[in-house]
């Protein structure tokens, strides 16, 4: 559990880390030092679960980890609306981290697989968001480009 679960924060964290600048914003601006901070959190959570293991520990960290990413998300996402494209997208995400943050501990009763099986939820779910936003915005794209 620690390495799967791990491993996933960890992936998560560091493209978060390497998309950021692909956003615009300058890693000095405010937008870009949350992104920053969120990318860190998660790559932070991720290191720690992958050497440490256990269902209490796995449910705590990885619940401050997805937490705080998710609220800098949402946060960045708020600020930014009506200015930045993916602007929506990181609110739905931060509220996709915030929630799966916040069930994530009435779930350690019941084992690695119930753990697992709540952040593997929340990552599907955000998955097939971040899937349909990029595929929204190459066919946005696309279709300006057209235009005279």
């Amino acid at each position: 559990m620690g390495w799967a679960g791990g491993l996933y924060l960890l992936g998560t964290g560091i493209v978060t880390l390497w998309g950021a600048p692909a956003t615009g914003f300058p890693r000095e601006s405010a937008s870009g030092k949350l992104l920053s901070a969120a990318g860190s959190v998660l790559t932070g959570a991720g290191f720690a679960l992958v050497l440490l293991h256990g269902d209490l520990l796995f449910a705590v960290v990885a619940a401050l980890g997805l937490g705080a990413a998710g609220a800098l998300e949402l946060w960045c996402g708020l600020r930014q609306r009506r200015r930045h494209v993916l602007a929506r997208d990181w609110v739905a995400s931060g509220i996709i981290g915030l929630g799966t943050a916040a069930v994530l501990p009435f779930f350690i009763s019941l084992g690695a697989h119930a753990l697992l099986g709540v952040a593997g939820g929340g990552a599907i779910i955000s998955g097939v968001l971040w899937v349909l936003s990029g595929l929204t915005l190459r066919h946005d794209a696309r279709t300006g480009a057209r235009k005279p």
